[in-house]
């Protein structure tokens, strides 16, 4: 008979070595996603020999704070081509429309800037979509109907050649979806915690080099920056194809990589100006979706929790408690989830020191995936901007 410390003992062992075989595969098998190699600032496509016509389309409900830096950046934007802004206000009580409108008249091109009131929400639709299918149909209404169509949120700002960059690359490739990963706000300690983890988080689930691949089956794409050839966007089935969905910029990859191939980077040719003041703020941004990611299941969420556990949350506790080769197994786990966090942390310019802080980020993200189930469990899911959204997709 096998004494019970000593079976203790060898079941840390074994998930001393599935931890790192856990990390192995996660390392080698997702498409390296962890070295960020797909990035706008690589590989520059040549100007094209015609600038497409493009047409600018922003969601936005009560965005005041941050629409006056976001309209401005997209209005001082240096296209070549025909360009036109569509603001879609969304039922804003705090005067956001009028903040546009006055961004645009100081800038002095007030007749590149439509805004355009949102009709109320009908069911079945998220409210995000819903505006952005309303700007969509209205950029189509006219002659000029756009080359491409450019949804991008209402707390993203731009760089003046962020759309030359877009258009150009899209040309190139023949994309019929071109998105980047805008570079998010990361200054309060919180951020610096866990926004770049966020990034990380994402590539690992949507490998870049997988999205960008034709051959492969994974699709995904990047909500605060999409730039849509219209044509594929209306053989797609137009936003309406996705009028339900939570998670509606990965939604929009799967749609538009069966009209054509897609690609997705990293950049930082855009940022996001909304800030996250608390790690609760950031957990509330994460929470809105994630158990949408997992389809609202409960074995999903289990699961998820599991590998969560498994790849975060063991190897420390195993590398300092175990003993043998499963606590030098649990160690290499360690090093090899700090190691890989290293590239990320190296494009958001932080230290590398925050890698020792991954086990505290995989225990928080995996709160903010329960509190997630929790929130739907209680009617509340996808709450954004006074909506609980997750409740579109069974209305």
């Amino acid at each position: 008979m096998v004494p019970s410390g000593r079976l203790s003992g060898m079941n840390l062992s074994l998930l001393g070595y599935a931890c790192l075989a856990a990390w192995a595969f996660i390392l080698l098998g997702r498409g390296f996603f962890w070295l960020a190699r797909d990035r706008d600032d690589r590989d520059a496509p040549p100007a094209p020999a015609r600038w497409p016509s493009v047409a600018a389309v922003v969601p936005a409900r009560d965005e005041a704070d941050v629409i006056d830096a976001s309209i401005s950046s997209l209005l001082a934007q240096d296209y070549p081509g025909p360009f036109r802004v569509i603001l879609v206000d969304d039922d804003s009580s705090d005067g956001t429309a009028a903040v546009a409108r006055a961004a645009a008249e100081r800038l002095g091109v007030g007749g590149r800037l439509e805004v355009l009131a949102g009709a109320p929400l009908p069911g079945g639709w998220t409210g995000k979509l819903w505006a952005m299918s309303q700007g969509v149909a209205r950029a189509e209404a006219g002659p000029d109907r756009p080359d491409y169509l450019w949804l991008t949120d209402a707390d993203i700002a731009h760089r003046p050649d962020h759309l030359r960059s877009l258009a150009a690359r899209a040309e190139a490739g023949r994309y019929a979806l071109t998105s980047v990963m805008v570079e998010l706000h990361c200054e309060t300690l919180p951020e610096r915690l866990l926004i770049p983890a966020f990034v990380h988080f994402f590539q690992l689930v949507y490998p870049f080099a997988l999205v960008n691949d034709p051959k492969s089956r994974v699709a995904g794409a990047a909500g605060g920056c999409m730039l849509a050839r219209r044509e594929a966007l209306d053989a797609a089935g137009g936003v309406a194809a996705i009028r339900a969905s939570l998670i509606d910029d990965c939604a929009m990859g799967e749609v538009m990589k069966r009209q054509g191939p897609i690609w997705l980077g990293l950049t930082r040719r855009a940022h996001s100006i909304r800030p996250y003041a608390s790690i609760g703020a950031v957990g509330r941004m994460v929470s809105r979706s994630a158990y949408a990611q997992l389809d609202y299941s409960p074995l999903l969420l289990a699961g998820t929790l599991a590998g969560l556990a498994l790849t975060f949350i063991a190897p420390p506790l195993i590398a300092v408690f175990g003993s043998g080769g499963g606590q030098i197994a649990a160690a290499g786990a360690l090093l090899a989830m700090a190691g890989s966090y290293q590239p990320i942390l190296a494009f958001y310019r932080r230290s590398p020191l925050w890698g020792l802080a991954m086990p505290l980020i995989g225990l928080l993200y995996a709160w903010f995936t329960l509190e997630s189930a929790i929130q739907v469990a209680r009617g509340g899911g996808g709450q954004w901007k006074g909506r609980a959204q997750a409740l579109a997709r069974t209305a």
